[in-house]
């Protein structure tokens, strides 16, 4: 009880099981006056069909190809790739030789996926039907790229807001297929991989037990997935999304667990518009395994929500000073952020 009590009240340093990081937690501070800047939100007027929207059905896009008149989920590959297709070692070779400059090629392609053909919709607005429609198209998406041999990770992840640079409110993901594997699925494959060399279990199937136990950190959970906020989470309302069976990616999901962790998602989106009482900005990401075509039993499949924002819909989390050239650091702690989430989420079941 007396270490519970230190991790609500004094400062401390929590470990990010999955990345080996950590992050400063300063309860103590959230005692201090000035409580950050103040501003205020525009809500977004939308209509459900925008003529001059480039991923609307129909419509033309910036790259000047055009958009067929679809009605359910839709993807493409991006016009402005992220990612070269053609690069090989051999472009690099003339700096490789200084230990200075090092640099190697990154290819892969970048698509977009339209959840829907409605304008003025996002995740956390969709019938259940249409959600697991969305899911399960992301599900094939997923599927086709990861069977590529030119491809070692398959990303998925979605910016949603002007304040995480979304360039267009027509809700959209958009799925980055790496010919590596990216540094934050890097360190969360050490990881992993390290814990089950040393008791043959998946890390974040024995957290998630553990979460389930203590039960501060909870935020929804259903018959087949849990939303909490992690022990070591780095944003203020930041949470971590996971099925309660063992999986190493969404292809395992039979249609009932799908359908349950897409609900959990919308659950999760929805109450952080409950408790901010606005459209809330974020950027998120399902964590699958490597496609390297290797089971990888350590590997537990998962999502991540990191909306940027403080005590408001208008206050920032901005990681600055400190937190740019020593360590993360948050004053709310996760169990009050959870427990504050937790509250919205009841409200919307009582609604």
């Amino acid at each position: 009880m007396g270490s519970d009590l230190r991790l609500q009240t004094t400062s401390h340093q929590r470990k990010n099981l999955l990345t080996g990081d950590w992050v400063l937690v300063s309860p103590q501070r959230m005692q201090r006056p000035w409580q950050g800047m103040a501003e205020t939100p525009e809500p977004p007027v939308l209509k459900p069909y925008d003529p001059g929207c480039y991923l609307c059905p129909g419509n033309e896009r910036a790259g000047g190809k055009r958009n067929p008149a679809y009605t359910g989920p839709f993807a493409f590959d991006n016009d402005f790739s992220a990612l070269s297709a053609d690069s090989d070692q051999e472009d690099f070779a003339a700096g490789a030789a200084d230990p200075m400059f090092v640099a190697a090629p990154l290819n892969g392609c970048c698509r977009v996926v339209c959840y829907t053909a409605r304008h003025d919709q996002h995740l956390s607005d969709l019938s259940d039907e249409e959600l697991l429609q969305a899911f399960a198209f992301m599900t094939e998406q997923f599927v086709e790229l990861d069977r590529r041999p030119d491809i070692a990770y398959v990303q998925v992840f979605e910016n949603r807001g002007q304040m995480m640079g979304c360039s267009n409110p027509h809700p959209h993901a958009q799925i980055w297929a790496t010919s590596d594997v990216p540094v934050e699925p890097a360190k969360e494959l050490h990881s992993q991989a390290t814990y089950f060399a040393g008791c043959g279990r998946a890390l974040l199937v024995d957290y998630l037990a553990a979460e389930i136990s203590q039960g501060s950190r909870i935020v929804c959970e259903n018959d087949h997935a849990v939303a909490l906020v992690p022990f070591w989470a780095v944003w203020p309302f930041e949470t971590l999304l996971l099925p309660r069976r063992a999986m190493t990616g969404p292809q395992e999901m039979s249609k009932d667990e799908l359908q349950g962790f897409a609900r959990a998602f919308k659950r999760t989106l929805r109450a952080y518009n409950t408790l901010f009482g606005a459209p809330v900005p974020y950027s998120m990401g399902f964590h699958p395994r490597p496609s390297d075509g290797m089971p990888h039993p350590e590997w537990q499949y998962h999502a991540h929500i990191y909306p940027p924002l403080l005590r408001s819909a208008s206050v920032r989390k901005h990681l600055v000073g400190f937190e740019m050239l020593g360590m993360p650091q948050r004053d709310l702690t996760p169990e009050a952020a959870a427990a504050r989430l937790g509250e919205a989420c009841m409200q919307l079941a009582a609604e």
